[in-house]
């Protein structure tokens, strides 16, 4: 894959927290591009910098060194973040939540509504719709977090440890939504996690170790 067809392309790229002796290097010179249509799973233990390489893809955070280049096609709506914590607005319902980007990006709020709730079903989470944040489980919000990204129609689909929280069963219907939600958008998806069961079910597989995305041929 040339440059020039990637979505996300990082050279070199690094990040460092903090300066001189408190300085902390999370990530160190990666290289990965991502294409249309990927499947990959970052995987490593906590606090290899598999986060903080998310957050480079995303643009939450800018290389201190290195670069990171997004396609001149991607815009900001093109890019949907699934994140490990809570993620949902507790004063809004689900359906509520699912339509709020697209709402934000100046769609009719009834045509917000209808989106939203055909990305529930996509996920089979309709029947959430009227529940308040506090009202269903981590599992149904994860899904619904995924529903959320499907609504706004991403190109690329980064996903921070979307199972780390949830039991096995709970966390592969997650998945499921996932890459219903990257299959019906059409859409790469990168996912981090440390359970290799997640990871089999991507195509592609890369590791990090203590901040250095290794290249496939350093795993041992």
């Amino acid at each position: 894959m040339s440059r020039d067809e990637a979505l996300v392309a990082c050279r070199d790229a690094a990040l460092t927290f903090g300066r001189g002796g408190q300085a902390v290097v999370a990530v160190h010179g990666a290289n990965l591009e991502i294409g249309a249509g990927d499947r990959l799973a970052v995987v490593g233990p906590s606090g290899s910098g598999k986060s903080s390489l998310l957050h480079l893809l995303a643009g939450l955070e800018q290389p201190t060194s290195g670069t990171v280049t997004r396609a001149s096609s991607l815009g900001p709506y093109d890019i949907g973040l699934v994140f490990q914590g809570d993620s949902l607005i507790p004063a809004l319902n689900v359906v509520e939540n699912t339509a709020l980007p697209l709402i934000l990006a100046g769609r009719p709020e009834d045509e917000a509504r209808t989106a939203a709730l055909a990305s529930l079903t996509l996920v089979d989470a309709t029947d959430l719709a009227d529940r308040l944040p506090e009202e269903i489980s981590g599992g149904q919000a994860q899904r619904v977090a995924a529903a959320r990204v499907l609504a706004q129609g991403p190109r690329l689909v980064l996903a921070d440890e979307p199972t780390g929280r949830l039991d096995h069963r709970t966390g592969g219907r997650v998945l499921d939504a996932l890459l219903t939600v990257a299959d019906h958008a059409g859409a790469a998806l990168v996912v981090t996690t440390h359970d290799p069961a997640v990871a089999a079910r991507l195509t592609t597989r890369r590791t990090m170790r203590n901040g250095r995305l290794l290249a496939p041929e350093e795993v041992s």
